[in-house]
């Protein structure tokens, strides 16, 4: 027998095993309006009214429905009630440029736009058949609820039109920068987040004593797929809004939080924030934390356990991926070492996780096979075909796999930057230092940050006669470019290192800045 995955098979199970259970709260300042803590089987029933609400929109299954938020209630059920209907959820990085934006709007071609209160101004623009600024006024129509009688729970307003899962249909479209100055749709099906959220709860030991805190942006690969991991083993989860130290460990605290994922920089700001808490440090001995984005240096793992008590954990993957392909995390074998040794290891990226086949090429690049793997990218063929040559999927990062079988990243084969657990193309931010008038060369590279991982740095080359500055370059960056992707620093320079054909030659350009480091990236 084969029975098709349906991501809404993660709610309907957490709908009969945990009903009267917290699943779900919001983030308290919500600007769209807080949802009261919802159980699951009110979470199930606001999943099955937004798709009464799309059904009487209009909107038929495989139509995309984008949505601009930070993390909320309405974005997390969305990943149900959208998806489990079968049309296509797009979440969009809130921190993008409008144009960018717009871009992904366009090029999905999204029948319906969500947008969070505090973007709904500045993306008033973008075309599209339905648009909606997320809050109780748009719930009437986006999530319609049955009026409630004495003893009643809440309840859909009407039964959403029936879906026959297909596990290879596109759940969601997840765009990420890579190497281009367009963004790339990676089209991830059913099957690719079902078995991504099993396979990383199942390797984070995920059970319905845990508490898990969103401080991943669930727009980034769908949140690394916990929510639905955590909604199918009766895991309440905690909403966070916008990233700060000092409220992560509040939330710990209040809300007995035992998981949450987050990106380098996070962990730095809390361990910013720990070491002016008062008292104990909220989570010591219960918290584990999921890094990925970037490996962070041995000394900030060693931190992690000894100044938050916390168990630290690496993960490697990409967006494309769905993301989860390797998982490193402490074994018993490991107890007995001293602090710093055991930090070495966990810097790795670590082995496979279960049912994914890693290897590394000739010239070093990481290659990949797994059920987690995308489908392609939305409408870019010739993309999709080069990147899933030969069976495998092309990663673009280089590594290496060692003697216990773990395998490292060492440097990147695309020029891509990650700061702040974000990617930003080299290229992208190339072309829009171009558009500045008085540029003659421009070459973007990564250099290490200990805050960030990486920063975004400008090697410029001005024009003769230009009268060009780092804060001009800066300032007309930041009207084209999202914040993160705008240059920290700007560099003026004679010439730019290139071949005798006359390409950059980026990595004579990053060498100063990585002297003495074994691993091109931090």
């Amino acid at each position: 027998m084969i029975v098709q995955f349906n991501v809404r098979d993660f709610l309907d199970r957490a709908e009969v095993a945990y009903p009267e259970r917290v699943g779900l709260i919001d983030e308290p300042d919500q600007p769209a309006g807080a949802w009261d803590p919802s159980t699951f089987a009110e979470l199930a029933a606001r999943a099955r009214a937004q798709a009464v609400g799309l059904d009487r929109l209009g909107i038929d299954r495989g139509e995309r429905v984008a949505i601009v938020s930070h993390n909320s209630s309405r974005l997390l059920t969305s990943f149900f009630g959208v998806c489990g209907w079968g049309r296509i959820l797009v979440p969009i990085n809130f921190r993008l440029a409008p144009a960018e934006i717009e871009y992904i709007v366009r090029h999905s071609g999204a029948s319906v736009l969500l947008l969070d209160p505090e973007l709904g101004a500045e993306l008033a623009g973008i075309d599209v058949p339905h648009r909606f600024v997320l809050g109780p006024e748009a719930d009437d129509v986006l999530f319609p609820m049955a009026p409630q009688g004495a003893g009643r729970g809440v309840e859909a307003a009407d039964q959403p039109l029936g879906w026959e899962a297909d596990e290879n249909a596109t759940a969601t479209i997840n765009y990420t920068s890579g190497t281009t100055a367009r963004p790339k749709g990676v089209q991830l099906t059913h099957r690719n987040c079902w078995v991504n959220a099993s396979i990383f709860g199942w390797h984070m030991q995920l059970s319905d004593r845990d508490v898990y805190l969103h401080t991943l942006p669930m727009f980034h690969a769908n949140g690394w797929g916990m929510p639905w991991a955590t909604t199918a083993v009766g895991c309440p989860q905690v909403a966070l809004r916008k990233v700060d130290g000092s409220e992560i460990l509040r939330r710990i605290e209040r809300h007995h939080v035992s998981l949450l994922c987050a990106a380098p920089a996070v962990v730095n700001a809390v361990l910013g924030a720990a070491a002016d808490w008062e008292g104990p440090v909220p989570g010591a001995g219960r918290v584990r934390i999921v890094v990925a984005g970037a490996p962070p240096p041995s000394r900030t793992i060693e931190r992690v356990e000894s100044e938050l008590g916390w168990e630290f954990s690496q993960i490697y993957g990409l967006t494309e991926t769905s993301p989860l392909l390797t998982i490193n995390r402490r074994r018993s074998e490991w107890d007995d070492q001293p602090t710093g040794h055991r930090a070495r290891k966990l810097m790795r990226a670590g082995a496979p996780a279960v049912g994914t086949s890693v290897r590394v090429d000739a010239e070093g690049e990481v290659l990949v096979r797994s059920n987690t793997v995308m489908k392609g990218y939305w409408d870019q063929p010739e993309e999709t075909a080069a990147a899933l040559e030969g069976g495998w999927f092309r990663t673009g990062d280089g590594g290496l796999i060692d003697d216990e079988g773990h395998l490292s990243i060492l440097d990147r084969k695309k020029d891509v930057i990650i700061t702040g657990g974000e990617n930003v193309s080299s290229i992208e931010v190339e072309d829009a230092i171009f558009s500045l008038a008085g540029v003659s060369e421009v070459a973007v590279i990564g250099v290490p940050d200990e805050h960030w991982g990486e920063m975004v740095v400008a090697l410029v080359v001005p024009a003769d006669g230009a009268e060009l500055t780092e804060e001009v370059v800066i300032a007309h960056c930041r009207t084209a470019l999202a914040g993160y992707k705008c240059p920290k620093r700007v560099e003026l320079r004679v010439e730019l290192a290139r071949t005798a054909t006359g390409k950059l030659q980026k990595f004579r350009l990053r060498a100063p800045y990585w002297e003495g480091r074994d691993r091109q990236v931090n």
